[in-house]
């Protein structure tokens, strides 16, 4: 522990007051706040700190801003965070619009990340750098079905409704081609806070460039956020028509991400979502 204290104080460039045991504040002895997450030894820490950046380079939400990042931990600065205020969603709303309009000539990323405790698989093929059907076939669905072959999910309902999909996944994102829009990529109610001006700070991200939809289906899931957050995003990037089909499709992966984490009390949601189409 004295090793690991030394180490962030050269980090942060002066003396720690109280440093957490894994993951929690690190004050120093100015009063300056951090936040440490650590752990084993894992590429998700690096990939963190890199997504966080790249959505900081957006200029259009704050996110927690990264100050180290090793194999081990990510430290960035601590956010003095508070419940959300009246406006609060409706400028969360204009904001996620903004961020979306940051764009990028391919989809996928740099690297492949993580999303949760799962693999994201980012890289693209030739093929699917223009292709956003294909893209989010192989590299989402498909990847975790695959998964869930290899988990031991994959019933014989599974297969089938999933084959049924593979079939009309063409005709279900038709018409809604986008060029690839930076995502948060696993924005839900536990990877955003509220901070103490009442604006948007966003966490933990599993970031790509894909359709905006993806997002906003994902802010569905979970107990979802307000009806105004979707309405102010709307008013300020209109979707295309048939977005509301489409949402089944893009929450599926979150789904199926979800069963292959915690078990096969998600196996009916994702058969429930697939019957859809």
């Amino acid at each position: 522990m004295k090793h690991c204290v030394t180490h962030f104080e050269s980090i942060v460039g002066e003396k720690i007051a109280v440093f957490p045991s894994r993951t929690g504040c690190l004050r120093t002895e100015s009063g300056k706040t951090y936040f440490l997450k650590s752990g084993a030894e894992s590429r998700a820490f690096g990939c963190e700190a890199r997504g966080l950046n790249e959505l900081a380079s957006a200029g259009a939400v704050r996110t927690a801003e990264v100050v180290s990042a090793g194999d081990s931990y990510i430290l960035t600065r601590h956010v003095d965070s508070s419940r959300p205020q009246h406006g609060f969603f409706e400028r969360f709303g204009h904001a996620l619009a903004q961020l979306h309009r940051h764009a990028a000539a391919s989809f996928g990323f740099c690297e492949d990340n993580f999303i949760g405790a799962s693999p994201q698989m980012n890289i693209p093929s030739e093929t699917e750098r223009g292709n956003w059907t294909a893209f989010y076939f192989n590299r989402r669905l498909l990847y975790q079905f695959r998964l869930a072959e290899r988990n031991g999910y994959a019933t014989p309902e599974l297969r089938r409704e999933f084959a049924r999909l593979e079939s009309n996944i063409e005709n279900i994102l038709k018409d809604s081609d986008e060029p690839p829009a930076l995502l948060h990529g696993d924005l839900w109610q536990g990877n955003f806070l509220c901070d103490t001006l009442n604006r948007p700070v966003l966490i933990d991200p599993a970031v790509y460039y894909g359709h905006r939809e993806a997002d906003l289906a994902m802010t569905r899931l979970f107990g979802g956020f307000p009806e105004h957050f979707y309405g102010a995003y709307l008013e300020a990037q209109p979707l295309k028509p048939g977005w509301e089909y489409r949402q089944g499709v893009y929450k599926l992966y979150h789904v199926l991400n979800h069963l292959n984490i915690f078990g096969e009390a998600y196996l009916h949601e994702a058969l429930n979502l697939m019957k859809r189409y």
